[in-house]
């Protein structure tokens, strides 16, 4: 029997606070005498689940306290002789028998200590939360008509991209036209000259005629020759099939989808909440939704000394690099697959996976990238002046190469194949989107083909669009940052979130698409983080630089709010 029970002649009904209590409301957590049951069912403004007391459920309501002696226990009933709370276990003992036993919760002092836990939630969490989530409001506001502005310009300058396109398609239509009237001039009047001119003729045969025929002149007579038959052969007549124009009828919705679409405007709301533990200490940066916490799902030992690199292959299989020669593929359950030796014996920089399942890796020392296909090692691109760092495969099979130059400027380049297709190395006003020298720098490719790079020499990430137009640097989060931001590393997931391992924090930082914080990684025991991979599941595989693991993580992290 559960201790609780054998305490209940000694309970009263928390509404009479007269008979001894036989049923237990569960929705509203109070105890009830037989009398007072019917009482409480006729409030119909509540679904009521009134159960015999013995039936109860056994979870504690979280406001009871924890047992100072039995510390797993929480104390549901207060004795009022001993003048302490006391749990299932105390009262078993025998310690308290005979002694009046009441539900803590009608306790004066123990209400007075739920007021002080209510007072300290409010002022030092839910407060500064709502605080924080109006200063991010505000900061949106700001940026509103900015974000705006560039929607407008940019709508704008497609149009006037059509209007200039438009243009030439008219001046080059107006040209054909002009030049087509050139040609059928020039015939019509060839044929007028051809018409003038024999019409001159045969009015000089008429007049010649009629000169004969005055004169009697027998010469004149035997020597005339007629020239009736020649102007009897009229001259052909020019046909000509004028040019007309069939304009194509406008069709609204295909020019529409031709133009550009605007994503609609979705604006949602969401309960703000957050997960409390009475032992928490305050540290509330503002995440809007609260999250699972990142859980471990499995560890994999890949015996280098040091670990740098992780991609996957599959969701079964991960590429590692380390600080040797050699590639390693493993599967979850740390199992060697394969080893590949880098074709120059160097140590690679960074590995990916294409499309098509090949591994990629970047040789700085030889300033080339290559591929691994059917265990052969091809090189793709061969940099003259520029070392390799970064490598990533896109969503459309291009590569994208973080490299450094011998004078340590510091630039993205896409290439399809072995042909460099783009340059993203200045802003818009001309100054280096990246920072100088040979520190580590890692890229990737976001869903929304944002082109993400986790710059350590810079302490940022720095995202530019496709365009290779910036959109947001990211340096640490103001709330929470323990020190130096240390990004060495960085992959994104299905839903365009970025994630960057900061190594010596020994934490992940995740962002949305527009570069707002979300949470930290920072529990898993990480110790060093340095390569990242996510898998299709949106699985995180974290490759740490000392401890030379991977540790696979479901992040806990589907659908967030914060913007």
């Amino acid at each position: 029997m559960d201790p609780l029970d054998r305490a209940q002649v000694l309970l009263l009904c928390d509404l009479c606070q007269k008979a001894a209590l036989q049923s237990h409301c569960e929705l509203c957590q109070i105890n009830l005498c037989k009398a007072c049951v019917g009482e409480h069912l006729s409030d119909s403004s509540k679904r009521h689940k009134v159960v015999p007391y013995k039936h109860r459920t056994s979870t504690p309501n979280a406001n009871y306290p924890k047992c100072s002696k039995h510390t797993q226990k929480h104390c549901e009933l207060y004795c009022e002789k001993c003048d302490i709370p006391v749990c299932s276990t105390c009262i078993s003992s025998g310690i308290h028998h005979g002694h009046k036993l009441t539900n803590i919760l009608r306790n004066p002092s123990f209400i007075k200590e739920i007021l002080n836990n209510d007072l300290k939630e409010l002022e030092k969490r839910i407060c500064p939360t709502y605080e924080e989530i109006a200063l991010d409001l505000n900061s949106e506001k700001i940026n509103l008509e900015k974000n705006y502005e560039k929607l407008t310009t940019a709508v704008t300058i497609q149009g006037e991209d059509w209007h200039r396109e438009i243009n030439i398609i008219v001046n080059k239509q107006k040209s054909e036209i002009d030049e087509m009237k050139t040609k059928h001039l020039a015939a019509l009047n060839e044929q007028e000259n051809e018409i003038k001119q024999t019409t001159s003729d045969v009015k000089q045969c008429i007049h010649d005629l009629k000169k004969i025929l005055d004169s009697n002149n027998v010469s004149l007579t035997s020597a005339y020759n007629s020239r009736n038959a020649e102007f009897r052969s009229l001259p052909p007549k020019i046909n000509v099939s004028l040019p007309s124009f069939f304009p194509h009828q406008i069709n609204t919705e295909q020019l529409n989808q031709m133009f550009g679409s605007l994503s609609s405007l979705s604006i949602t709301t969401e309960e703000h909440g957050y997960t409390m533990k009475t032992s928490d200490t305050v540290s509330c940066p503002p995440v809007k939704q609260l999250l699972d916490e990142p859980e471990l799902i499995t560890t994999i030992n890949t015996g280098y000394r040091e670990l740098y690199s992780v991609t996957c292959l599959s969701d079964e299989e991960i590429w590692t690099r380390g600080n040797d020669k050699v590639m390693k593929l493993y599967n979850l359950q740390g199992k060697l697959l394969k080893s590949i030796q880098t074709k120059s014996g160097n140590t690679p920089t960074d590995i990916t996976v294409t499309r098509s399942g090949d591994l990629v890796y970047t040789d700085p020392d030889t300033r080339t990238v290559n591929i691994v296909k059917n265990d052969q090692i091809q090189e793709v691109i061969r940099l003259r002046g520029l070392r390799p760092h970064g490598v990533c495969s896109t969503s459309s099979g291009d590569l994208l190469v973080i490299m450094v130059s011998d004078n340590k400027q510091s630039k993205v380049v896409r290439y399809s194949g072995s042909t460099e297709k783009q340059t993203i190395q200045f802003d818009s006003g001309g100054k280096p989107l990246y920072s100088s020298g040979d520190y580590t720098k890692y890229i990737s490719e976001n869903r929304n083909l944002d082109i993400c790079v986790a710059d350590c020499g810079a302490s940022a990430v720095v995202v530019v669009n496709q365009a290779g137009e910036l959109r947001f640097r990211y340096t640490g989060h103001p709330y929470t940052n323990k020190g130096s931001f240390d990004p060495v590393s960085i992959t994104t997931d299905s839903q365009s979130q970025i994630l960057t391992a900061d190594s010596g924090n020994h934490r992940i930082h995740i962002l949305d698409q527009d570069g707002h914080f979300l949470r930290y990684i920072d529990n898993c025991d990480l110790k060093y983080p340095w390569g990242l991979s996510v898998d299709t599941r949106d699985n995180l595989f974290v490759a740490e630089w000392i401890s030379s693991k991977v540790k696979k993580i479901n992040c806990g992290l589907k659908h967030c709010l914060y913007k």
